[in-house]
């Protein structure tokens, strides 16, 4: 194969009287295939002979499955075994579809823009980042929701995201835009959709969430699997947040990072110039969305009460949303009921409250109060102080009775009447 810098030369040369074997002589090359560059007049790329190949007579159905199973060639080359009896290799499964892979491509990364009328639709989501905060490295999740006509955003902070989590953003969006839309559109969270059919496009929401939200009257709507920017508003509105309100600060407590997210989103996000509607979220919200939005009709909070049973351990503790609450020690080995309501973990017992916590928005803690293992005797209970947090009512141990005064702890029970 010649260059056309070479097929030039010999045109050159012919036109100037030379032979074909003058020419070859003075170029390298052979007598005839300076003839046929001749007889061509010109030079011509080299053209491969077509043939027809073993997957030429499905080339239709290697099309239809290409996009169908967009652009995986592997699971091609099972099928046309399966479906056909024909065991190719992959690259020549990849060679046969190499002309369509720039079109499914496009495909997959075309995005239509699809803007929403005012109070139709809110985007929620999560955001994970991990921030200074006394001077200690914390995990944080982010709530994020975006109301999709004015773009207004509602940040809030939490440990963990547990479907608690998620609700619980959620009522606090809807009182911080005074109002409930018509739908959410949430991602595929384990805590909110059980299944969601990738081809049906058929969802199974949680039933918990799924009651929460006829609650509050909006319809849940889950975005198409592995295409999380079908609610790009929030999604971008996620990274905006970790870039603007985040990046490079530090703060001394977790109530400094909330009371900085709630007064960014007051003076920075509502009010700076949007890039897309070329508005200040605020001056969109006020003038359109705030009168398209469901009023709350002084609705009491969905999470307000939550009623378990815990079975309790032989730590004399009760397990909840990953933490430890300790209960009186003789009711190792029985199950109680566990309230939880304004913050607060309430265990009861046969009708009776015998324990009451703080709730702890922690992952994995222990909250003990030491008057519950009063009257425990056993070497295996030696060095669990360090989790025994006093309770007001027992802040310090009692007295140790004379040795002659010691008794069997069911005789003080009976005297007492079985009490707690």
């Amino acid at each position: 194969m010649q260059t056309p810098e070479d097929v030039q030369a010999m045109l050159k040369l012919a036109s100037l009287g030379w032979g074909a074997k003058r020419i070859s002589r003075e170029l390298g090359c052979s007598r005839n295939t300076v003839r046929s560059y001749l007889r061509q007049d010109g030079w011509q790329p080299y053209q491969q002979p077509q043939r027809p190949g073993r997957l030429t007579p499905h080339r239709e159905w290697l099309a239809d499955r290409f996009r169908q199973h967009r652009g995986n060639c592997d699971v091609l080359r099972q099928e046309l075994q399966r479906e056909h009896g024909l065991t190719v290799s992959l690259r020549t499964v990849e060679r046969a579809v190499a002309h369509l892979r720039r079109e499914v491509h496009a495909q997959t990364a075309a995005t239509v823009r699809f803007e929403t009328p005012p109070g139709h639709q809110m985007q929620i989501d999560f955001g994970t980042v991990r921030l200074a905060v006394g001077g200690e490295q914390v995990k944080v999740h982010l709530f994020v929701a975006t109301l999709g006509y004015s773009r207004r955003t509602y940040v809030v902070m939490f440990l963990h995201e547990r479907q608690s989590a998620w609700l619980q953003g959620l009522e606090g969006a809807f009182r911080h835009f005074s109002g409930t839309p018509r739908e959410v559109l949430v991602d595929n969270a384990r805590a909110l959709v059980n299944e969601h059919d990738a081809q049906t496009r058929e969802v199974a929401f949680n039933d918990r969430f799924h009651a929460f939200c006829r609650y509050w009257g909006v319809t849940p709507r889950a975005c198409a699997p592995y295409r999380a920017r079908t609610k790009g508003k929030d999604e971008r509105g996620v990274g905006y947040v970790k870039r603007n309100a985040i990046a490079g600060h530090r703060f001394v407590s977790l109530e400094e990072l909330q009371a900085h997210l709630t007064r960014w989103m007051r003076e920075v996000a509502d009010v700076r110039v949007h890039g897309t509607t070329a508005e200040p979220p605020i001056d969109r919200f006020e003038r359109d969305e705030r009168s398209a939005l469901a009023p709350l009709a002084a609705k009491a909070p969905f999470l307000q009460v939550r009623e378990l049973s815990r079975r309790v351990h032989t730590d004399a503790c009760i397990e909840l949303d990953t933490n430890r609450y300790s209960v009186p020690w003789k009711l190792i080995g029985e199950t109680v009921t566990v309230v939880v309501a304004d913050r607060q973990v309430r265990v009861q017992y046969a009708g009776q409250e015998v324990a009451c916590h703080a709730q702890n928005a922690g992952r994995r803690t222990s909250i003990i109060e030491r008057g519950h293992l009063v009257g425990i005797v056993g070497a295996h209970l030696v060095g669990v102080s360090w989790l025994v947090r006093p309770s007001a009512a027992a802040a310090a141990p009692p007295p140790a009775a004379p040795a002659e005064l010691l008794r069997p702890l069911a005789e003080y029970e009976t005297a007492l009447g079985g009490g707690w």
